[in-house]
């Protein structure tokens, strides 16, 4: 047997050790990366939602449109409550009036009593929406949607670094203004509720004085998404991590409108 023996000078020994160590430092970080990332997110969570173009379908509660086909899921992590363990999605497209809107919330009870809109509908399971698009100014819109097709549509000035908040409701909500909206609770064959979509349409008239002209492609607007479900007590659900509550504009991800 002819053993072969592999001699190295000291300049290529000194850059072989300095590639090793690259190296090692590269895996380190990355896993202390992975390790670091707070609750319910990873370093693979993007800040971003790109969203097509499409023209106006009917909603239909259940995402059946399909119009749907052109958008992906996007993950809306869970961030409290190990007790349960959710699967939370959303879609979104628009037109040249409005944003369109699709949940999927995986769910084992309906949480949701509440026979009217406008009302505090965060008490109980619910979706949330908050759109700003003027970063330079402290207001946004806000609408939240529960499994039984209720409302509640605000506009929120929220001053002096997200401490003080107040909702307004809108006026002359009619026609071209109002929103459309279905929810659909599903349950498998035994009559088990395994999960709740909301699908809704926002109109950019319902957004005025926030949206002089619809968006364009390439128009980048600030967002967050949540959801709210109270099966083991409250869990909160966010696309973007939020430190203490929904309203922290500093902590929205961005929509692009392509």
């Amino acid at each position: 047997m002819v053993l072969n023996v592999i001699v190295f000078t000291e300049t290529e020994s000194r850059y072989l050790m300095i590639a090793a160590f690259s190296l090692f430092l590269i895996l380190f970080i990355s896993t202390f990366n992975l390790m670091a990332a707070p609750d319910g997110q990873n370093s693979s969570e993007k800040n971003y939602l790109e969203i097509l173009p499409v023209n106006d379908f009917e909603v239909t509660g259940d995402g059946s449109s399909p119009e749907w086909n052109r958008a992906d899921w996007e993950n809306i992590p869970q961030r409290s409550n190990d007790r349960i363990n959710y699967e939370t999605r959303l879609k979104a497209l628009y037109s040249p009036k409005g944003i369109y809107f699709l949940f999927y919330c995986g769910d084992k009870e309906i949480n949701s009593t509440m026979r009217g809109d406008n009302l505090n509908l965060w008490e109980e399971d619910v979706v949330e929406v908050f759109l700003m698009p003027e970063e330079d100014y402290p207001v946004y819109f806000e609408y939240q949607i529960s499994p039984l097709n209720q409302e509640l549509t605000l506009l929120i000035p929220n001053m002096d670094g997200d401490r003080r908040f107040l909702g307004w409701l809108p006026w002359n909500y009619e026609e071209d203004k109002r929103t459309r909206r279905q929810t659909k609770i599903h349950k498998d064959d035994d009559g088990n509720v395994t999960g709740w979509t909301a699908e809704f349409f926002i109109p950019f008239k319902l957004m005025e004085p926030l949206v002089i002209e619809p968006p364009v492609p390439g128009t980048e607007w600030r967002a967050n998404f949540y959801r709210l479900d109270y099966d083991e007590g409250p869990a909160r659900f966010s696309w973007q991590k939020t430190d203490v509550h929904f309203h922290e504009p500093h902590n929205f991800g961005t929509i692009i409108f392509r």
